[in-house]
């Protein structure tokens, strides 16, 4: 059994804590947050020690790894503290709110050879798995264009200001949103490198943005739109999806299904002429313990079996979750222009 922590108890941090709790090779031995009622239940119904200190958590206990789920603008003490201390160590996403900050925590973990991993859950999704494997088989071949979309209903309205109308807490749809499709066409399809014409737009909030529009070019030449609203209210939840187009047809790929349309037959991957269906359902990764998704369970899975079995991460590393940082200061710069 490995031991572990975690930091950060609201939405994620508590999913965070159901899933370690139930993972076999875990002994879930401490939390930490600042909120005392949500400590007093902890106290209450579990035998999980409890902090409102992560130093003092981290200094009291013999942690293997420590899951961070504060507001982004806490990751860099807290992870920079944890690395310190030579523990392995999960950051929700965004990584950081300064790519400076950032890029010294992607040092001090890759220096200490520490298992490191960043909370983008989407490639952990069966499908934007198999399209990111169909895509390295060349089965669209030369790829002519893409787009990256997320919508939901999260402002649908003008309201009072949380910390999602304050982006040095990382709110805003950029950090909140947007974050999560610029990681998937960086990891499923490529960097991008350029950008033009980006607009964040505000509807409901005041100091953020509610959508992010912005013409992308990735380091292979390939161009393609960025396309997030969370002010959609026609959607019931956060939908995200990517296109990619090639001279031999397309995919268009969300969290349930994968459509590929084909110009000629693909006998080495079972795809004929025309359009292929691919379900979530013969695609999902499976999981011991299913909560809102099994793509959260799958994430943590492979944190803990890559520190059981000593291999560093090569899915969502604190550099693939700093280079997003960096495209998402390039779209805030290019958008002042």
């Amino acid at each position: 059994m490995i031991q572990g922590a975690i930091i950060g108890l609201g939405k994620m941090g508590l999913s965070h804590a159901a899933i370690v709790g139930a993972h076999p090779k875990v002994d879930l031995v401490a939390v930490c947050d600042t909120s005392s009622m949500v400590l007093n239940a902890f106290n209450k119904f579990s035998k999980i020690r409890t902090y409102s200190d992560y130093i003092k958590m981290i200094d009291s206990e013999s942690l293997d790894f420590v899951l961070v789920a504060t507001p982004t603008r806490f990751h860099y003490p807290i992870v920079k503290y944890a690395l310190g201390k030579g523990i392995h160590t999960f950051c929700e996403k965004p990584f950081s709110l300064n790519v400076n900050e950032g890029s010294e925590l992607v040092e001090i973990a890759n220096n200490r050879q520490l298992i490191n991993q960043v909370g983008y859950h989407n490639h952990f999704i069966g499908t934007f798995r198999e399209l990111r494997r169909l895509l390295k088989t060349d089965v669209l071949g030369e790829l002519t264009h893409f787009t990256g979309e997320a919508y939901g209903p999260v402002v649908t309205k003008e309201k009072g200001g949380t910390w999602r109308s304050r982006p040095e807490e990382g709110g805003g749809c950029l950090y909140d949103y947007a974050s999560h499709v610029i990681n998937l066409i960086q990891e499923v399809i490529g960097r991008p490198s350029k950008l033009n014409g980006t607009l964040l737009k505000s509807m409901y909030s005041k100091g953020v943005e509610d959508a992010v529009y912005s013409l992308m070019s990735l380091e292979s030449g390939l161009s393609g739109v960025l396309s997030v609203n969370w002010s959609d209210e026609t959607f019931r939840k956060m939908s995200t999806s990517i296109t990619v187009y090639g001279k031999k047809g397309k995919i268009i790929c969300d969290a349930t299904e994968l459509k590929i349309y084909l110009k000629e037959a693909a006998p080495k991957e079972s795809l004929e002429k025309g359009w292929t269906i691919k379900y979530i359902t013969d695609l999902a990764i499976p999981v011991d313990f299913y909560l809102r998704g099994e793509e959260y369970s799958a994430q943590i899975d492979y944190f803990i079996d890559c520190i059981i079995n000593s291999n560093i991460t090569s899915l969502n590393t604190f550099e693939e979750g700093l280079y997003t940082d960096k495209v998402i200061e390039m779209l805030i710069e290019n958008a002042k222009k």
